[in-house]
């Protein structure tokens, strides 16, 4: 259990620390989601104030999304200068975020927000072969389709590990249900950074893209604003803060 100075001095003492602990240790190993555990949300939401001055202890802050129903931990903007004797080291680290990782990001951020227009189902699911076909056509062609799939597989599997799909139980074809918590990273200013940089890629390797495939950033203004400036990836060879 995590250590808070003084000791529990009831039962029901010792049961708030125990859900304060359990709160804590999970969103430090990843987004924590209502739809997986109604009860450890409940939890977060009771405990946000304590949770909160936890984390800024360990150079963290915590961020909550309500009415999407995700959590997540960032590090706090230090006030001093990198580097300075008082600067903490960062909990959370720096990824970096080659191309066709951001092109999926950003993919996957459009189909949503079309999902969300739409009166289909809450849930955005895709299978494998969806996402890869939707990166392709934004690819130079190439004499070894295989690598170029393989490459694409790749960017998957780390998008999975960042947290924004989840894959789905199932034989065959894989599927993935892409998380919500994409719109906290992926917003109009990341795309339309993202969209200029697609640009000059796809114009120095003479790809040309239809109308309708197309990602447009400015498309995302006034619908898609942040309430907070949580942690993100920025452009074609982007680092982004992240806790899992």
């Amino acid at each position: 259990m995590l250590e808070f100075p003084g000791s529990p001095s009831t039962d029901g003492d010792l049961e708030s620390e125990n859900h304060l602990s359990r709160v804590v240790i999970l969103l430090l190993k990843g987004v924590v989601y209502r739809d997986a555990d109604e009860n450890l949300w409940h939890r977060l939401v009771e405990l946000q104030p304590r949770v909160l001055d936890y984390v800024a202890v360990l150079g963290l802050r915590l961020l909550v999304d309500e009415a999407e129903g995700y959590a997540w931990l960032a590090s706090l903007e230090p006030d001093d200068e990198e580097g300075s004797r008082d600067s903490l080291p960062r909990l959370v680290a720096r990824r970096p975020v080659g191309f066709l990782v951001s092109l999926l990001l950003a993919l996957l951020r459009k189909r949503l927000l079309e999902a969300d227009a739409g009166e289909g189902p809450p849930r955005l699911i895709l299978s494998s072969t969806d996402m890869v076909e939707m990166a392709r056509v934004f690819l130079p062609r190439r004499a070894n389709e295989v690598i170029t799939a393989n490459q694409l597989d790749h960017a998957l599997t780390q998008i999975v590990s960042m947290g924004f799909v989840k894959k789905l139980a199932g034989e065959g074809t894989p599927y993935y249900e892409v998380r919500r918590i994409i719109k906290a990273f992926v917003d109009a200013e990341w795309l339309l950074d993202f969209d200029d940089k697609l640009s000059s890629y796809l114009t120095q390797r003479g790809v040309t893209v239809d109308k309708e495939d197309q990602i447009h950033g400015n498309s995302f203004a006034g619908r898609n604003h942040r309430q907070d400036s949580g942690p993100r990836t920025t452009g074609l060879s982007s680092r982004s803060d992240r806790a899992f």
